[in-house]
């Protein structure tokens, strides 16, 4: 069985963004609650991996 939401540490072991670099995302609104992240009931921020997966694979390069 593998984990939809994941903690922010496990998120940098497998993709190398840091939780700094995610917290960034999310005060800038690049990433938004409940499409690539959640709060879990502690108030822990969980990565959606679904909505992670989404966001890479739309991603537009510059001046494309």
């Amino acid at each position: 069985m593998s984990a939809r939401y994941i903690k922010l540490q496990v998120f940098e072991t497998l993709t190398g963004y840091t939780p700094k670099a995610i917290r960034r995302k999310i005060e800038e609104g690049i990433w938004l609650e409940g499409r690539e992240f959640k709060r879990a009931p502690d108030g822990h921020i969980l990565v959606d991996l679904t909505g992670y997966e989404k966001w890479v694979e739309h991603q537009q390069r510059p001046g494309a």
